[in-house]
């Protein structure tokens, strides 16, 4: 049985644990404790949300509600499905890593960096849980508030302007959400999601609702060709930054698409659905051309991020068409199942990429591909955790990279032999900006005397690189236990779009 009040738990226990290492964490140990203490405690919570989530309904789980501000009808209301409960583990055990990985990075002002890293993890929770619009909006914004300190205090030689423009972007759509929402509010009288997509609404003000909606997500995704903030907040931010950005706050944009444009706007979503195809096909193989030529190891796999995520987008718009062009309720289910499976995927992924990428940043200061060559003659079992990632970024069989992508084209495949083809395509330019990494860092001869004096693993980076290989592999292996839990979500969704009018 879960715990009464899990949701609320999950959410402010971090933000406690932010608060606690603020007021006693002056010595840095203690700071690195403490937050390894609540980051632990909340992913022993995650646990009971999962094994207690009846799959057997498609019902909102968890459920919490109480008038938060009476007289525009808002009320903090939380909930969970299949997709949330995924999300929100996936959101407590990455923070976990994220904490022991940024052990010994961070050397400068821990107990603020610890906080922020904590008070992250508890919006994100929250914005995966709040079943009402403006809560949702709270926590989805109120996201950036610790990412913008943690990329600004503790990132590279250009981090005010990586800050800046990851704020201006993401804020500048949020700003069209906000309206859309205050015009839902407008027509139903409350926030709640659930009215929301329940209100009687016309063709125009569906188009008008999803292009708010569409600006909103798509930034935070990022889609092409509003991109352009991912790299640059990446290539400066901390480690841990990197993992949390790649891994958790990027699945926020895809989530938002599952829980608002869909059910809210179905026959704009449907209409305009081509748009979102066409700028995730062209994110696919132009990001991948242009992950090719970079130089830098991050921005390399920040580029490979957005061409992944273009699978998630695909994924979802070509589930609409399949539901409500083709009247195929099975591949539309393939398509979201496949969008989720990605998210999650790309989550251990990316994160295990960035964290590697760190490992190599904390010996030689420099993420630059040159500086390296033939790391697997110093770094065998870091070498042998590389390669396993960059084979999972492939997309190889027997690798979580590979169960996402492959469901998406399957399901795009039954929409548009030529759409499964440009997708599919991926898979090549995705093997060959990869592999060109790998080659040039891992293999060959040992490329400089610094390189030379590389040390291997520690026990830390084991930890964290060794839970990251577990995932990638249990859920390429055996995706089940992931897709029973989000079916009955995604069932009731396809439903909801099958049901709604033409």
């Amino acid at each position: 049985m879960a715990l009464p009040h899990i949701l609320s738990l999950l959410i402010w226990l971090p933000m406690l644990g932010a608060l606690a290492v603020l007021a006693f964490g002056r010595a840095a140990n203690t700071a690195r404790w403490l937050a390894l203490l609540f980051s632990l405690a909340t992913l022993a919570l995650a646990v009971p949300l999962w094994t207690g989530y009846d799959t057997s309904g498609a019902v909102m789980q968890f459920v919490e509600q109480t008038a938060w501000i009476s007289a525009i009808n808002a009320n903090y209301a939380l909930g969970a499905d299949g997709i949330s409960v995924a999300l929100i583990v996936l959101t407590a055990f990455t923070s976990v890593l994220v904490v022991i990985g940024s052990w010994g990075s961070i050397q400068e002002r821990v107990s603020q960096y610890m906080a922020a890293m904590l008070a992250l993890e508890a919006l994100l929770v929250g914005v995966f849980a709040a079943t009402d619009a403006l809560l949702f909006y709270v926590f989805f914004e109120g996201m950036l508030i610790p990412m913008f300190i943690i990329i600004g205090i503790w990132g590279g030689p250009r981090r005010v302007y990586a800050t800046l423009k990851f704020f201006i972007y993401t804020f500048l759509g949020s700003i069209f959400m906000l309206l859309a929402l205050i015009y839902l509010h407008m027509k139903t009288g409350e926030f709640s999601l659930a009215a929301f997509a329940q209100a009687d609404l016309g063709p125009t003000e569906q188009a008008w609702l999803f292009f708010a909606f569409l600006l909103g997500f798509a930034i935070k995704v990022p889609m092409w060709p509003v991109h352009t903030w991912l790299p640059d907040a990446h290539v400066e931010a901390p480690t841990g930054g990197s993992v949390v950005l790649a891994a958790i706050m990027l699945k926020v944009g895809g989530y938002g698409f599952i829980r608002f444009s869909l059910p809210i706007t179905p026959d704009a979503s449907q209409e305009y659905a081509w748009v979102v195809i066409a700028m995730s096909l062209i994110a696919i193989v132009y990001i991948g051309y242009v992950a090719l030529v970079q130089e830098d190891m991050k921005k390399l796999i920040a580029y490979s991020s957005i061409a992944h995520m273009a699978f998630v987008t695909l994924g979802v718009f070509i589930a609409l068409a399949l539901a409500r062009e083709h009247g195929n309720p099975l591949g539309a289910r393939l398509g979201v199942q496949g969008a989720m499976v990605q998210m999650i995927s790309h989550g251990f992924v990316s994160g295990a990429m960035f964290s590697c990428i760190g490992v190599m940043y904390d010996r030689l200061h420099t993420r630059m591909i040159k500086d390296y060559g033939g790391v697997a003659n110093v770094m065998p079992w870091f070498a042998a955790f590389m390669v396993f990632f960059s084979m999972a970024n492939c997309g190889l069989p027997g690798t979580s990279g590979f169960v996402g992508e492959f469901m998406v084209i399957l399901a795009a495949f039954q929409d548009s032999p030529w759409i499964a083809a440009i997708a599919a395509f991926t898979l090549i330019i995705g093997a060959a900006y990869t592999l060109w990494l790998v080659k040039r860092v891992i293999f060959g001869e040992v490329g400089n005397d610094k390189v030379a004096k590389m040390k291997d693993l520690d026990a830390r980076e084991w930890i964290v690189l060794g839970s990251f290989a577990i995932a990638v592999f249990a859920l390429g292996v055996y995706p089940k236990p992931l897709t029973d839990l989000m079916e009955p979500a995604v069932q009731h969704l396809i439903a909801q779009l099958t049901m709604a009018k033409v």
